[in-house]
């Protein structure tokens, strides 16, 4: 025990570099929106690695929700979508019909490499291209999958907070 003490103090703190900060495609996200943001999420095509870092951002320890942000499950209710994926020939249509049915003022945030520029699935016979190729992207979240506090950044952006 007493090795391990000093092999702590030794060293120091050691922590992992801070991750990359979403990127706004559009005008200023938090323009269009502010205040408390209700989100749907839409799995356009997606391994499932993204879903489960946006279900670590809006759980307990990330918490997007005291920001602002709430999942909703109708995009009748929503006023930002959350892709993830790349958009595969049968998401084509649903992604459509979804971004169509969101209230304006609407902002589309693209999560993870598929949904910016379809990553390794670019080439795939099932993958029509990225969310930007189907419906107007205003943010898109960096990483493959991205980390929850990168998903959480990126909402914050939408909520002004």
């Amino acid at each position: 025990m007493l090795s391990l003490w000093r092999a702590i103090r030794r060293l120091g703190r050691a922590a992992e570099p801070a991750p990359a900060p979403p990127v706004p495609a559009g005008p200023a996200v938090a323009a269009v929106l502010a205040g408390s943001v209700q989100v749907r999420h839409v799995d356009a095509g997606s391994c499932n690695g993204c879903e489960l870092e946006i279900g670590a951002a809006f759980g307990p320890v990330y918490d997007a929700e005291r920001y602002g942000a709430r999942l909703v499950a109708s995009p009748r209710h929503a006023d930002a979508l959350v892709v993830t994926g790349a958009v595969t020939r049968n998401m084509v249509e649903p992604l459509r019909r979804t971004y169509e049915a969101v209230g304006e003022p609407k902002v589309v945030v693209a999560v993870g490499d598929c949904a910016r520029n379809c990553g390794v699935f670019a080439e795939a016979y099932g993958v029509v291209g990225a969310v930007a190729d189907v419906v107007p992207v205003d943010l898109e979240v960096v990483g493959c999958p991205p980390r929850p506090e990168t998903i959480v950044a990126a909402l914050r952006l939408c909520t002004g907070r």
